[in-house]
């Protein structure tokens, strides 16, 4: 479980992020109803900028705990915000047993942890191929998977001042454990879902 004093830091810094994204970027939250208010959830969603995890954390009601690249924790004053922040870190050149042992560990503990598939930010805004990672949390928890689309009004991925951003929240979904052998399948079902909700048609 997060620390009282990480807890306090974190709600300190999300109230105040909540007001200078709403300020900066006129930000607007849409199916926020389709969040789980209490148990384990895994979240995806499309990586655009270094402020998504900051976007998606501030706008749901709970923390996210996010796994974000191994080197960003090399900087000591950046490492110890993302750690206050609930994030931890995964190394993307193999499979991090650790990163992969402490996601279980959140979601046991009924934590939501948040996941990036594509792995890295998408430069041209269209979702770029998506990682298993995901998948496999999904398949071998049974956890449900909210996706989350950030999209910029005017339809560029730049993240300058005073553009309109829109996060978008779907509907969960489950995926049952006799699927554990086929996630590239679930990897391209919870990509699908993202792209809907970029594009406006999910139901």
């Amino acid at each position: 479980m997060p620390g009282e004093g990480c807890l306090i830091y974190y709600r300190i810094g999300r109230a105040l992020c909540r007001f200078l994204i709403f300020f900066i970027w006129r930000w607007r939250v849409e199916g926020l109803e389709n969040f789980p208010a209490e148990g384990p959830v895994i979240v995806v969603a499309n990586h655009v900028s270094y402020w998504d995890p900051v976007l998606i954390g501030s706008a749901l009601p709970r923390q996210v705990f996010f796994m974000a690249k191994k080197e960003l924790f090399s900087l000591p004053l950046l490492g110890i915000s993302l750690k206050s922040w609930g994030m931890f870190p995964v190394d993307r050149s193999r499979s991090d047993r650790g990163a992969i042992k402490r996601a279980l560990e959140l979601l046991k503990q009924g934590q939501v942890i948040g996941v990036f598939p594509e792995g890295t930010r998408s430069k041209s805004g269209s979702l770029l191929p998506f990682s298993t990672g995901a998948a496999y949390f999904a398949t071998r928890t049974g956890v449900p998977v909210c996706p989350v689309a950030v999209v910029t009004v005017t339809g560029s991925s730049s993240w300058g001042l005073w553009r309109r951003l829109s996060l978008r929240i779907g509907s969960c979904s489950s995926f049952s454990g006799d699927r554990r052998q086929d996630l590239d399948a679930v990897a391209g079902e919870m990509k699908q879902e993202i792209q809907d909700l970029m594009t406006g048609s999910a139901a």
